[in-house]
């Protein structure tokens, strides 16, 4: 609910770091610079927000939302699944936990604390079926390995970034809700190409012209999209598990041009 400029989220049975670990989060990303709305009150049970006035997505502000994004990923993060600093309680993607424990590489992390997790509910969940998830099982041996790994340096992530938590206001971009943790540059903006985001050229070019981005990595999309998938697998019908499948095949393909 919101009243007088202030944005209260709340609910019954939710866990007890849930909305700490919001808060955790924003403040993270708040001191790499990038614009989140101000928390007013957290605790276990709720936590108070300033309102976001929206107004029209336009390419200017895009540009510069692209470049701060680059910033606020260069300002790193622990290592690779850590949550925010000076946090440590459970972290959330949505309402699902999230493990926080550490890798050395980024393939591995990714494919055992990202991927698999939210795999198995999936499938329990009859999500993904038999003849996918060798395919999926495959990718995610395939990532693990460590194929994959560029030696960059752990980045700190909003780690939600699809366009619903990509606020348009008078200032700028502001980023609600997210699962900050360390990991690789490019799953945000693989999330940002999944579900869509207005502008996603100009995100991109003034991300570029701030930090430029490794060659092949569109290629890499489905790879970094291997995370959003299973959790939307896990939680929101097949149509996502046969999605999770593309993205597993396009992976391997990937692995074998590598």
């Amino acid at each position: 609910m919101s009243s007088d400029g202030v944005f209260r989220k709340h609910g019954p049975g939710a866990h007890r770091d849930f909305y700490r670990a919001e808060a955790a989060g924003l403040a993270w990303l708040a001191r790499a610079g990038m614009p989140v709305p101000r928390v007013y009150r957290v605790d276990a049970g709720s936590i108070e927000l300033e309102r976001i006035t929206e107004t029209a997505p336009d390419a200017a502000p895009a540009r510069a939302f692209g470049a701060r994004l680059a910033a606020v990923h260069d300002a790193g993060a622990d290592g690779f699944g850590c949550a925010p600093e000076g946090f440590d309680g459970q972290i959330f993607i949505g309402r699902r936990p999230m493990s926080s424990t550490v890798h050395a590489g980024w393939g591995e992390f990714y494919a055992i604390e990202r991927v698999l997790p939210f795999l198995r509910i999936a499938v329990d969940a009859g999500h993904v079926t038999s003849r996918q998830l060798p395919d999926i099982e495959r990718a995610c041996t395939l990532v693990a390995s460590g194929v994959f790994d560029d030696g960059e340096a752990p980045a700190r992530l909003h780690g939600d970034l699809w366009n619903g938590n990509v606020l348009w206001a008078a200032g700028g971009v502001v980023v609600i809700d997210p699962a900050a943790h360390g990991g690789h540059r490019e799953t945000d903006l693989a999330m940002l190409a999944l579900f869509g985001c207005p502008y996603l050229d100009d995100v991109l070019a003034g991300y570029d012209s701030a930090h430029p981005l490794r060659p092949g990595w569109r290629d890499r999309v489905p790879l970094h999209q291997l995370h959003p998938l299973a959790v939307h697998a896990a939680g929101y019908g097949s149509g996502y598990g046969r999605a999770l499948h593309r993205a597993a095949l396009a992976t391997l393909d990937i692995g074998e041009r590598t």
